[in-house]
């Protein structure tokens, strides 16, 4: 989950560079790119993966 929302966040940084649309500098392409290298960091981590690491007995 958390791997589309650095996907996502991508995409938006590269919508704002390649539009050249002028933002402040809080919505700048920058800051997003920082955002989703940080979201995918978390994603390798395993963090919020979903997954349990308990295996169920039968």
């Amino acid at each position: 989950m958390l791997g589309i929302a650095a996907a996502v966040l991508f995409f938006i940084a590269f919508l704002i560079n390649a539009a050249e649309i002028s933002t402040n500098h809080v919505f700048s392409s920058g800051n997003f790119m920082i955002l989703g290298l940080m979201v995918l960091a978390l994603h390798v981590a395993g963090i919020g993966s979903g997954w349990s690491g308990r295996a169920r007995r039968r």
